[in-house]
């Protein structure tokens, strides 16, 4: 009778397990289809970002201000550029640019001149010193190629986010005397745009700062949370802006540290000097921790 009973309770078990398999296949909500998908994608909208620890300013023995720079064009930080036109993307990704520029517009975070934080500035005023617009004669010819007239194009250059090929950030080094350990954190964030003029038929480009956003305040890392980058190992990966910038998941160099005069690399040294000025200051940075231990 045991034995029955038994082998009764495991089919009803087993049956029990293939009904729900069953049930979850058929009855799939057919209402809320997405052709493009085969399941709803929705955990990223409800994230937010995790507040960072408390830190005491008696805890702090140490620190130092570095400024770097993320060039997008270098083939590791290609996931922060692409895709350059997000309303034709067909994997619902937007670039970091965009995704600034967009939360700028709609008003969820603020925007400054310097990074010093003091003075704010709207999308307007960051683009609208790159609006200009050029003048450029077209002649007219006859039938036999001469010179009869011309006229006069006007063609307006307009913001392009595509443009923006880097960002800079400022980032402070310390030491936590809680834990002993070497830590960082990045204080602020600004785009840089590539402004490029026609003059006398040459091209010329130069670098033109936007403006600059505190990736200490919870509505930028709130923005940068709830938006993906691209992981060509993992579609499904779960790696947003901020995991991104936390996790230092990024190549950069130094163009900047904190010193008496407050100039950058580039108000004393050019060329390969200052690339070797820019990996003296990241190997100084490095060595201080594992320094402190030799004593």
């Amino acid at each position: 009778m045991k034995k029955v009973l038994f082998c009764l309770g495991l089919f009803l078990m087993f049956a029990g397990i293939c009904g729900t398999q069953a049930q979850s296949i058929i009855e799939a909500d057919e209402s809320e289809s997405n052709f493009n998908d085969f399941y709803k994608k929705d955990q990223v909208q409800g994230r937010e970002a995790m507040p960072y620890a408390f830190l005491r300013e008696s805890d702090v023995v140490w620190e130092h201000l570095v400024w770097r720079t993320i060039d997008f064009r270098e083939k590791f930080n290609q996931f922060f550029y692409f895709p350059t036109d997000p309303d034709n993307d067909n994997q619902g990704r937007i670039n970091l640019a965009n995704v600034i520029i967009k939360a700028l517009q709609n008003g969820d975070i603020e925007a400054y001149e310097t990074d010093d934080m003091k003075a704010t500035k709207n999308f307007e005023q960051a683009v609208g010193s790159l609006f200009h617009e050029d003048s450029t004669w077209v002649p007219e010819f006859d039938d036999y190629g001469d010179e009869i007239g011309g006229k006069w194009v006007v063609t307006r250059q307009e913001f392009e986010s595509k443009e923006v090929y880097s960002v800079r950030i400022k980032e402070a080094w310390y030491i936590d005397k809680q834990d002993t350990r070497q830590k960082v954190r990045i204080l602020s964030l600004g785009l840089v745009y590539n402004y490029c003029r026609e003059r006398d038929g040459e091209r010329n480009c130069y670098e033109v700062p936007l403006f600059w956003i505190p990736m200490n305040d919870m509505r930028v890392r709130n923005v940068l949370v709830k938006n993906l980058a691209y992981d060509e190992r993992n579609s499904h990966a779960e790696r947003s802006y901020d995991d991104i910038f936390i996790d230092r998941y990024f190549d950069s160099f130094c163009y900047r540290e904190s010193n008496v005069m407050n100039r950058p690399i580039s108000a004393y040294l050019t060329g390969t000097d200052a690339i070797i000025e820019s990996q003296r200051i990241e190997d100084e940075i490095w060595d201080i921790e594992s320094d402190m231990w030799e004593y």
